[in-house]
């Protein structure tokens, strides 16, 4: 039975690592985190920190140590949107092929499923790599308040980062599954439960077709 990717996203501060990391502790599902390897392609030397010290120079991209001055260049990127553009044409890219190389040695392993966390899934245009897709929302005033909590923004900054993105609305009505995040945690944990329970079934009565197929 050939792997199936579920693709997991969400708006920033909704709770989609959270799911992400219940999938792995509870269901020992394999999770390709987007975020980790771009923090990995963004050590000193590698990838990612050559494109920003190329783009922004030693002074404003680094910090004494020679690693990134994510705080510096999260201020440039989110209030310019042509810096915004420039770094999804530069990243979505190189993490695309990090992702893709990881998911064939996933299925060389032999795994059923995989879960492949990506914030900026739809606005890069991954689809192509999922058989289906999850989103994590949380209504706006929440987002709002757990991201200012979160990374100690003001609310201004927060509403900024949120309005980089692709509307939540529109993200849910890409997705196959919605999981809502609005109100506590044992009531997603339910969601996230029936959710997986539901893909386990499916993937049982797909491996049925294809076993009857052959």
């Amino acid at each position: 039975m050939a792997m199936y990717v579920i693709g997991l996203t969400g708006g920033i501060a909704c709770g989609k690592s959270t799911v992400s990391k219940w999938l792995r502790e509870k269901y020992q599902a394999p999770v390709l985190d987007a975020d980790t390897m771009a923090i990995e392609m963004s050590a000193p030397r590698r990838p990612l920190w050559q494109s920003y010290v190329n783009r922004y120079g030693t002074e404003r991209a680094l910090l004494s140590d020679g690693t990134l001055n994510r705080e510096a260049i999260g201020q440039i990127v989110f209030s310019d949107p042509k810096e915004r553009a420039w770094v999804d044409q530069m990243a979505h890219p190189l993490i695309r092929a990090e992702a893709v190389r990881q998911l064939e040695g996933l299925r060389k392993e032999g795994a059923c499923t995989a879960v492949l966390d990506v914030p900026l899934f739809f606005e890069a245009g991954w689809q192509d790599l999922a058989d289906e897709v999850w989103v994590v929302y949380a209504d706006e005033a929440a987002q709002i308040k757990r991201l200012m909590e979160r990374n100690q923004l003001s609310e201004r900054l927060a509403c900024q980062r949120i309005a980089a993105q692709m509307p939540l609305a529109e993200k849910c009505r890409r997705a196959d599954v919605v999981i809502d995040n609005t109100s506590d945690l044992e009531a997603m944990w339910a969601q996230v439960d029936a959710a997986w329970e539901a893909h386990l079934t499916a993937q049982n009565e797909r491996g049925g077709t294809e076993g009857a197929q052959a």
